[in-house]
């Protein structure tokens, strides 16, 4: 179970390092990030990576609450209660999300873009829960990584002992985080929403 789990989830990292990239490039405007979304979707946005992809998910999030039963009652560190509790969280924010993104397209015909994502950020009152619920989901990811590398990693690297190289993948996963939000929310002020978008904020 523990490699099938980590098999999955190497897949699920790989498209969410590359998809947290091209969040963070919203720094520099919708425009850029819709240009890089539409350069990354001629490699993923087709029938056999995406069933890869669905595959995985649904893989991790069964084999990552079985692994959750078998280590809850074990007396554990910081670092290696924090992938139990960032799988939960991650596990919920998945079945959310894909399926969001799956309504959104099959059912609404709307293009999953930047402004798919980022209706509910920029629109109050709603932004009150997506804020934390999308900022939980990027900390939950890094806190998951630092745990397993606290798990995993034997060796000190440059003076860095384990457990200072998961505090500072942890503290990256923090700053990353506050960048995308930024870019996200046109730098605080605010995206404006194209009319088509209405529908996900109940305009």
């Amino acid at each position: 179970m523990k490699k099938v789990h980590y098999l999955s989830g190497i897949v699920i990292s790989i498209f969410v390092f590359v998809h947290l990239s091209n969040h963070a490039l919203s720094i520099f405007g919708p425009t850029r990030h819709i240009e890089f979304m539409h350069f990354l979707r001629i490699f993923y946005r087709n029938v056999l990576v995406e069933t890869i992809l669905l595959v995985a998910v649904v893989v991790q999030i069964f084999s990552g609450l079985k692994l959750v039963k078998v280590f809850k009652k074990t007396p554990l560190l910081f670092f290696q209660k924090i992938p139990i509790w960032s799988g939960i969280y991650l596990a919920i924010f998945l079945i959310i999300h894909v399926s969001a993104i799956l309504v959104g397209r099959l059912v609404l015909k709307l293009d999953t873009n930047f402004y798919f994502g980022v209706a509910g950020l920029n629109s109050f009152p709603i932004n009150l829960f997506f804020i934390p619920y999308y900022a939980l989901a990027i900390i939950s990811f890094f806190g998951h990584i630092a745990g397993i590398h606290f798990q995993k990693m034997k060796h000190t690297v440059f003076g860095f002992t384990v457990i200072n190289q998961s505090k500072v993948i942890l503290l990256f996963g923090i700053f990353l985080t506050m960048v995308i939000l930024y870019g996200l929310t046109n730098h605080f002020e605010g995206v404006q929403i194209p009319e088509a978008y209405h529908v996900l904020i109940g305009k």
